[in-house]
């Protein structure tokens, strides 16, 4: 990674934990594009360069996940099965990034279930995250279909988001990032137990 790369990286991850202070201290509606910038010692203007809205700073590693997953399916092996790809992808991502377990996804949370264009922002990103990784799926299983392996990712996304609801919401284990990731995958492999028959 090249020197710009890093300084970049440092400026959006200020960014993101200066949002996340923020959000938590003053609230998501109170909190303004340049208290944010300025917390983060970032311009204004500059704050759009890293970032195209104020929500999507609580989702600066969707396209990561995404990412783990297409890799997952392109780096599969002879005999893997479409359920099994998924779930390395997801113990990828827990290992490279606590973005599902951590302070900001406990967060993310409370701001979808109480922010209206947080909740949509949230809907958009799931709904092309699945499709992305469905076309993937498809492309790598053609015995699946299109119908086939969007149902297949479906529930695998579903399963996550539904174990992180629950986890994140009430758990004592809510703060416990690998507790939180063991969770997500026990509700991941229940969800998908049916693809493995």
């Amino acid at each position: 990674m090249s020197l710009r790369d890093r300084k970049r990286a440092r400026t959006r991850s200020a960014l993101v934990a200066a949002a996340a202070e923020l959000f938590e201290r003053q609230g998501y509606e109170a909190t303004t594009v340049a208290q944010i910038a300025a917390a983060a010692e970032i311009g204004t203007r500059t704050f759009f360069s890293y970032f195209a809205a104020k929500e999507d700073l609580l989702f600066p590693e969707s396209d990561l996940r995404v990412r783990a997953a297409a890799d997952a399916i392109a780096a599969r092996g002879p005999d893997d099965q479409p359920p099994a790809v998924l779930l390395r992808a997801l113990r990828a991502v827990g290992e490279d990034s606590d973005d599902l377990s951590g302070r900001l996804a406990a967060l993310r949370l409370k701001l979808i279930r109480t922010v209206p264009v947080v909740r949509g922002r949230a809907l958009q990103i799931q709904m092309d995250a699945q499709r992305e990784i469905a076309r993937h799926l498809a492309a790598a299983f053609p015995e699946l279909g299109e119908m086939g392996a969007a149902a297949l990712t479906g529930a695998f996304v579903g399963a996550v988001t539904g174990a992180l609801q629950v986890l994140l919401e009430d758990s004592p284990d809510a703060d416990d990032p690998a507790a939180v990731q063991r969770a997500v995958q026990a509700a991941t492999d229940e969800a998908l137990a049916p693809w493995f028959r």
